[in-house]
């Protein structure tokens, strides 16, 4: 199968996970965390999933809530229900967490950074190794990195009312990303200070 990385808006969107155990809460929380209504097909609930909104559903009523779901997420460690809710899914979005090849929607390891999000798919070859590389991805990544990234944003949405060429506004962009009293600024935490300058060199073009 050809995967390619994809950001969806869950939103509001249904989401029904089988099982509870702690790979479906794993994923009922990121779900919960991106604002979607969840609903965990399971004989108990973590209650923490209770109180950011998760219901809880009894596997008899599997074929209600899979009409339900927008997506959905198997990943039980009943092989026989799980089989079952993969093919009541039909064409919906389906997470497989037993059998990833089966399902047409990968869940990556994912965290953040400041605003940035990662995610990181190893093929399904070796889950240990996604955590390895996560660790020397958060090593990397430095508190100049995250705040560049909001000055960057800041500065942006001033030159999108000063300069009407895309082309420009990317090569100011560049020369901000290069300037050396910027990077000096940020290094120090110093992001006000930072803007400030920003501002005074836009106000000069």
């Amino acid at each position: 199968m050809g995967w390619t990385p994809l950001f969806l808006d869950m939103q509001n969107k249904k989401v029904l996970i089988t099982g509870s155990g702690e790979v479906g809460s794993r994923r009922a929380l990121r779900f919960l965390d991106a604002d979607s209504q969840v609903i965990i097909l399971g004989n108990q609930i973590n209650p923490e999933l209770l109180a950011k909104g998760a219901s809880l559903k009894p596997p008899k009523e599997v074929k209600q809530w899979v009409k339900w779901a927008d997506l959905v997420v198997v990943a039980s460690g009943d092989s026989d229900l799980n089989n079952l809710v993969a093919n009541l899914a039909g064409d919906k979005l389906l997470n497989r967490a037993d059998q990833p090849d089966e399902g047409n929607v990968i869940v990556p390891s994912s965290f953040f950074i400041g605003d940035v999000q990662f995610s990181i798919f190893t093929q399904k070859k070796s889950p240990l190794m996604a955590r390895e590389i996560r660790k020397k991805i958060e090593k990397v990544i430095t508190k100049e990195d995250i705040l560049q990234l909001d000055l960057q944003y800041y500065t942006r949405k001033i030159l999108k009312d000063r300069v009407e060429d895309q082309k420009n506004r990317k090569s100011y962009l560049y020369k901000l990303l290069e300037d050396d009293n910027i990077k000096k600024l940020l290094n120090e935490g110093k992001i006000k200070e930072a803007k400030s300058y920003v501002d005074d060199i836009i106000n000069s073009l």
